[in-house]
């Protein structure tokens, strides 16, 4: 089953949980998921220690299959090479995403000490993630956060595990 209870309990202690709460709301309810948010939330992960460690935590069955042997190709320096690309873009670029042409790729990426290619990829999984938040926003869970706040999701602490 891998080590989950201890994966929720370290969650608990390192993360914020109002600004955890905060993200979802606002990502679910499709109020703007912008760039900014994208990087708290990798610093957020960071956090919580190497992905090698966190992905052992989980079992090893079902949607987590092979999630164990994945983490030993998870290049860590690939977040810190997200948040510099993030940094390297004005307030105004990453709460809008897309007024970022041609030539402010080549200035970010030259900020960051990245590729334009970096930053079109960056920019990408943001995308994905949006659309993705979106989805679930009109899929009826933005609604119940909104009801029930991280319990609704099933999350809502040891009440839920009948402690």
């Amino acid at each position: 089953m891998g080590d989950m209870m201890s994966l929720i309990e370290k969650a608990e202690e390192k993360l914020d949980r109002k600004k955890s709460e905060e993200f979802a709301k606002k990502a679910l309810l499709g109020d703007g998921f912008t760039l900014e948010d994208f990087r708290d939330q990798l610093k957020q992960i960071t956090k919580l220690g190497s992905m090698e460690s966190i992905l052992k935590m989980l079992p090893s069955v079902g949607p987590f299959a092979g999630m164990q042997q994945a983490a030993q190709h998870v290049d860590e320096k690939q977040f810190v090479r997200l948040e510099a690309i993030i940094n390297s873009m004005t307030p105004f670029e990453r709460r809008n995403h897309e007024i970022i042409s041609g030539s402010r790729r080549k200035r970010i990426a030259a900020g960051s000490g990245t590729t334009v290619q970096d930053v079109n990829q960056l920019l990408r999984q943001y995308a994905q993630m949006s659309k993705m938040f979106k989805q679930m926003g009109k899929g009826g869970l933005g609604k119940a956060m909104m009801r029930g706040g991280m319990g609704a999701l099933g999350m809502g602490g040891r009440q839920k595990f009948g402690r």
